[in-house]
């Protein structure tokens, strides 16, 4: 093992030195605190605004989403950004036509009377009102250059880490989504013309709030029902 001031070689491969910036614990308590309000001030959206939204912010959340942990690094995913109007009213249609059999003939008298409080249908006019759709597809597998093919690790767990991050930044940067799984969601592999080891994964409306925008009014759980220590 080669050892330098600037990096290290593990057989034979260059590890950069990392120094992450440390805090007073005062410090931690007040940016984790902040932290936690923004994403706590975050709800899922169903009435958007049409107004613009610059693709450059768009691109800088899509950057955020793919700094993401992954499986061997592998980073096994893909953002597909969706803001044409022809396109969206195929999404919208296709998705609409998934939601009506769940909503008819898959899903369970339990599961229906368990999203009652949240005021969902089948219908979902927000995949056209909104100025982007962002289709996240995971990859199984990839090719490379010589078309050999190479398996990806840990891939959902990897692709719903970045959607985590995705997520975020688009409430950080005062934008709001949805997490809409139409189930089964093949129809946004042939829309939009994917290869064959992508598989859709989650799609998300991305844009502002509507003028009168109304969210379920439902709460998080306390933290004694979500952390244990031992």
């Amino acid at each position: 093992m080669i050892d330098t001031n600037d990096f290290i070689l593990i057989d034979g491969y260059k590890h950069l030195r990392y120094t992450p910036k440390v805090f007073s614990e005062e410090e931690m308590l007040i940016k984790s605190k902040t932290y936690f309000n923004l994403l706590n001030s975050r709800r899922s959206v169903r009435q958007f605004s049409n107004k613009p939204v610059s693709i450059k912010i768009i691109e800088n959340i899509i950057k955020t989403a793919s700094t993401a942990p992954s499986g061997a690094n592998k980073q096994p995913w893909t953002f597909c950004v969706v803001e044409n109007p022809e396109i969206k009213k195929k999404i919208r249609i296709a998705a609409e036509q998934e939601e009506e059999r769940s909503y008819t003939e898959r899903m369970s008298t339990s599961w229906l009377n368990d999203l009652k409080h949240l005021g969902t249908d089948a219908q979902k006019p927000f995949l056209e009102t909104a100025p982007y759709l962002i289709a996240v597809f995971k990859k199984p597998y990839e090719y490379d250059t010589d078309g050999n093919k190479h398996q990806n690790y840990y891939v959902n767990e990897s692709v719903g880490l970045a959607c985590g991050f995705l997520i975020s930044a688009i409430h950080q940067a005062g934008l709001v989504t949805l997490t809409h799984t139409p189930s089964p969601m093949r129809f946004l592999e042939k829309i939009l013309n994917r290869p064959e080891n992508e598989r859709a994964f989650l799609l998300l409306p991305v844009g502002y709030a509507s003028e009168k925008t109304y969210v379920p009014d439902i709460s998080r759980k306390p933290i004694t029902d979500v952390m244990k220590i031992y």
